[in-house]
């Protein structure tokens, strides 16, 4: 007598790939995604194919995501100083053969043209997050200075491009992990302190140190004036200022429930530049005011609790300091875009998660995103 096995559907074979994903972090992305479709298609109504290469982008990175999710946290923690190194040496190839675009050497010719920085963004917490798992229950303070060592490599290659911006991300995400690794607060306090300091004395002397004539130390010209527009936009309204003013304007004539979906004055008669990417924030504001801005923020402050709670419940050092990290280098994004165009921080030209455009910081948000999808998931398996 033949025995015939009956071939289970296809999502019961599908299961297993899909079990163990955080419901929670999907349902926060999932808002988001809605969110930044949402405001491209008004934003970008007259902007050629913008929400169809958005909603593309959007896909290609939840497909990387899952597959990223699949990835256990040994392997990541496997390729972490690989990577580490591959980055850092690429940010050297670009600093010697690099191409130079308006003043700019960010961008490396490997037959595809290719930004190794963006590689860094997630290279370092990887680094620093395998550095000290390795030191487990020996740290000494000599551990975080390589750490800082480390840290500040590929921080000052990116720097030298220049790309402020950029190196202030890396910066914040290898920060994070070396805070969550148990930096004492005798030596961030007085770091902090300094910073306080020195940002009030900068806006008592503004008059005085933004003066023409004024050359400052570490920062290039256009830095220097992109700290003094914010300091006081109205100084240069219809050039370095623009931007700013044409920000705040949109943001305050959007009142508390804004003029309405696809109906934003500043926005469709294009008084804000760059209102798909670096300013779209400024759009969706105007068109949905006050509580539609809190709406957003809301959704990105659950995204942030969820990812913590996923770094705390995490059960090795690596993938705790990890998760930490992504999760509050993705909330940087958002606050950081959203203070620039509030004009609260200078214009670095970072993009607003979910809600710009643009397919590298999209790759590069899948990855981040498929890591701690990664961290939850092997964390939920281990349970089952």
């Amino acid at each position: 007598m033949s025995v015939v096995f009956e071939r289970p559907p296809l999502w019961r074979r599908l299961a297993p790939v899909f079990s163990g994903f955080d419901g929670p972090l999907l349902f926060g992305l999932a808002v988001l995604a809605a969110l930044g479709l949402m405001s491209m298609y008004s934003a970008g109504f007259d902007h050629g194919t913008r929400f169809v290469d958005h909603a593309r982008n959007m896909l290609l990175a939840l497909g990387i995501m899952f597959v990223v999710a699949q990835v256990p946290p040994q392997r990541l923690m496997r390729i972490a100083v690989p990577l580490y190194v591959l980055g850092v040496a690429l940010l050297v190839a670009t600093a010697v053969f690099g191409i130079t675009k308006k003043g700019a050497t960010r961008w490396l010719n490997l037959g595809v043209v290719i930004q190794p920085s963006e590689l860094m963004k997630l290279a370092m917490p990887l680094m620093l997050a395998w550095w000290f798992q390795k030191r487990e229950g020996q740290l000494r303070t000599l551990d975080f200075a390589v750490a800082g060592a480390l840290l500040m490599v590929p921080v000052g290659l990116v720097m030298k491009q220049p790309d402020l911006g950029t190196s202030l991300l890396i910066l914040s995400g290898g920060l994070y992990v070396i805070y969550f690794a148990g930096l004492s607060w005798r030596l961030i306090v007085p770091v902090l302190l300094a910073g306080a300091l020195g940002i009030t004395a900068l806006v008592l002397s503004a008059d005085t140190i933004c003066q023409d004539d004024v050359t400052w130390p570490l920062l290039r010209e256009y830095q220097r004036h992109r700290v003094c527009t914010l300091l006081d936009p109205t100084t240069d309204p219809l050039g370095k200022g623009f931007h700013i003013i044409q920000g705040m304007i949109a943001i305050g004539s959007g009142g508390v429930t804004g003029k309405g979906f696809m109906q934003g004055t500043q926005t469709h008669l294009e008084f804000i530049p760059e209102r798909t990417t670096d300013f779209i924030f400024a759009a969706y504001a105007e068109e949905f005011g006050l509580v539609g801005t809190l709406g957003l923020i809301a959704a990105f402050s659950f995204v942030l609790l969820r990812g913590l709670m996923i770094a705390a419940e995490a059960p090795t050092v690596f993938t705790r300091l990890l998760g930490g990290a992504l999760t509050l280098s993705f909330f940087t994004y958002a606050m950081v875009n959203m203070g620039m165009v509030s004009g609260i921080l200078p214009v670095v030209g970072i993009p607003l998660p979910f809600i710009s455009y643009g397919g590298t910081a999209m790759v590069t948000l899948g990855l981040s995103l498929g890591m701690l999808m990664s961290i939850a998931r092997s964390r939920r398996l281990m349970q089952s």
